[in-house]
């Protein structure tokens, strides 16, 4: 009889008890890397890593109760078989950095290498403005988890196609929610469209349809915070179908986005699995006929009316 266990676990354990209980057997896995991967499955997804999840879970190597942390300041392989730091997750950085509106780039991009995280040039700048951003709104300095999202939000998203310039949104017990959204299109020029919904979500996202006239379907959204406290960054996650589509290419599109403000939040993660859509009609409609309809890629213009390609 077969048993199953997730890769993590199995590394883990050839790599602790191999030797002595499993006949010698190894893997040619990298730790190391273990952590950082997991995130990555998780981001392309859309699936949320449980927090009791051995190894990779955000509790693996919590410990909360006194008696834990009294074993853990004696000696930490009362709890630990294994240091955190063997699979890629870094609990605290040796120098005791805490990460804030007045750190530079050097702090920055070294809290971000103990993560597994390498970056420099262009993408280090704009992860750092970002950064930067949600500093200034948080009281309590950045958060690993904050880190995690911005390099989500920043670095591991799909080619953009339509970029989020600016949202303001109107909202109250009385009255129309309204929505103004920015876009930057394919043609690097800035477009300004307005909608009301049920709610400000409901409302940016009815104004960024009227930009891109690419009709979906919403199946699913959800948003948490990544850290405690009412200045929390909020992570938001939706899953969109694309209609009338061919039903032999019929898939759906996940999307993400992280932000403080929640609006913002749910737009980047709708913003993103519109591109993710786009971009997948490119590759398809050049391919084949994805579409089920006589439509050229060749003369077929995405930037003026991403419509055309569900039609």
């Amino acid at each position: 009889e077969l048993a199953v266990a997730s890769l993590e676990e199995a590394a883990l354990a050839f790599e602790l008890r191999g030797p002595n209980h499993f006949g010698g057997l190894h893997t040619g896995l990298s730790i190391e890397h273990i952590a950082l991967t997991s995130r990555m499955v998780s981001k392309y997804t859309g699936m949320s890593i449980q927090p009791h999840k051995a190894i990779v879970g955000a509790n693996a190597f919590a410990h909360e109760s006194g008696i834990h942390q009294d074993g853990m300041l004696k000696n930490k392989t009362t709890y630990e078989i294994i240091e955190p730091e063997k699979v890629g997750i870094f609990r605290k950085d040796a120098a005791g950095l805490v990460l804030g509106k007045h750190s530079g780039r050097h702090a920055l991009k070294t809290r971000l290498s103990q993560l597994g995280v390498d970056v420099s040039g262009d993408e280090l700048i704009e992860v750092f403005n970002r950064f930067k951003a949600v500093a200034e709104m948080k009281s309590g300095g950045v958060e690993d988890e904050d880190l995690l999202a911005i390099i989500s939000d920043e670095l591991f998203q799909p080619e953009e196609i339509w970029k989020l310039m600016d949202l303001q949104v109107v909202s109250g017990t009385r009255g129309l929610p309204t929505a103004t959204v920015q876009l930057l299109g394919p043609d690097k020029m800035p477009r300004v469209f307005c909608a009301v919904g049920t709610g400000p979500v409901d409302a940016a996202y009815r104004a960024v349809d009227l930009a891109l006239q690419l009709p979906t379907d919403l199946l699913e959204y959800s948003m948490k915070g990544v850290t405690g406290g009412m200045d929390a960054m909020a992570v938001t996650k939706v899953v969109l179908k694309p209609q009338n589509v061919n039903s032999r290419y019929e898939r759906t599109f996940s999307g993400s986005g992280a932000d403080t403000d929640i609006v913002a939040s749910s737009v980047r993660a709708y913003i993103a699995a519109l591109n993710k859509i786009i971009g997948y009609m490119q590759n398809r409609v050049g391919e084949e006929a994805y579409l089920g309809g006589d439509v050229n890629v060749n003369t077929m213009d995405l930037n003026d009316s991403p419509e055309l390609a569900l039609k």
